[in-house]
């Protein structure tokens, strides 16, 4: 039983910490953004693993931002040069960055468990299993301490900074105006999302991280168009699917993370049409 509660929580606290970044990247038009950085920081991870041979190491969330943000420079110098538009850069820098990261692991990396499957996939249920011991004693599975520390880092950023965030998605020149740098703000929510990827990729893999990121938030752009509002009923979208997804995956004995991606998309699929039913009935 304990178990299965520890798994459920490290599912919902998981949830939680992607859903709330990724109202501003639904926002703001660039959803594809959290794929390209959640396959491109395995570049990052790579190089500092080879630096510091350890997969322990806050390091690896150091280089994993590092990569986060130049593949936001490479892509906006692209987009900037008005040769391609903004998803064929996006679609030809992240594909070169994880494919470098592939060829350093399948190189260096073979030995330890850093391999492109879990990237990708990851497996929750083998969370519980890596405990934080602190002078003898068991505090709980480690994974739990750094998604409940990067969702403390995610609410503060919000926090904050929200009018910042605020302003800068929707008017820009305002902003500027006022003081108030779009691309200062644009840079720390790509830092932000880069490190909430690295943190939850050994959970549930960057697959997971992109659903978790983008579906509750386009859930809640449905239902609401109030910022503050969005950012609540993304993460209650986020909490519930993950909540209820583990549950339906112990029931029918299937891939955790896979079910609670479908219970995203159940939930998407709900808000659509209950958008689409308001919209027939006040017309």
């Amino acid at each position: 039983m304990l178990l299965h509660m520890e798994i459920m929580v490290i599912a919902l606290l998981t949830a939680v910490t992607c859903s709330l970044p990724g109202v501003f990247l639904v926002l703001r038009g660039v959803a594809l953004m959290s794929d390209a950085l959640s396959h491109a920081i395995l570049l990052g991870i790579a190089l500092m693993f080879l630096w510091v041979q350890s997969l322990n190491s806050p390091l690896l969330l150091l280089g994993a931002a590092c990569a986060g943000v130049l593949t936001v420079l490479c892509t906006e110098l692209i987009i900037h040069s008005k040769k391609l538009k903004q998803d064929a850069a996006i679609g030809l820098v992240f594909p070169l960055f994880f494919s470098i990261g592939v060829i350093l692991i399948s190189l260096y990396a073979r030995s330890v468990h850093l391999d492109v499957d879990m990237v990708l996939l990851g497996e929750i249920a083998f969370a519980p299993f890596t405990r934080c011991i602190i002078a003898g004693i068991d505090c709980g599975p480690y994974a739990l301490w750094v998604i409940g520390c990067v969702l403390v880092i995610n609410l503060l950023f919000i926090r904050f900074f929200f009018k910042e965030l605020l302003i800068t998605t929707f008017d820009k020149k305002y902003a500027m105006v006022i003081g108030i740098s779009p691309l200062f703000f644009y840079y720390c929510l790509m830092i932000i999302i880069s490190v909430t990827a690295v943190a939850t990729f050994d959970i549930v893999g960057s697959i997971m991280v992109v659903a978790l990121m983008i579906t509750p938030a386009a859930t809640a752009y449905l239902l609401t168009k109030r910022v503050g509002h969005m950012l609540t009923l993304s993460a209650c979208v986020a909490a519930l699917s993950a909540i209820v997804g583990y549950i339906l995956a112990w029931w029918c004995d299937v891939s955790i993370a896979g079910a609670i991606a479908t219970m995203t998309g159940v939930c998407f699929v709900g808000a659509l049409g209950l958008h689409r039913a308001k919209n027939k009935w006040c017309n």
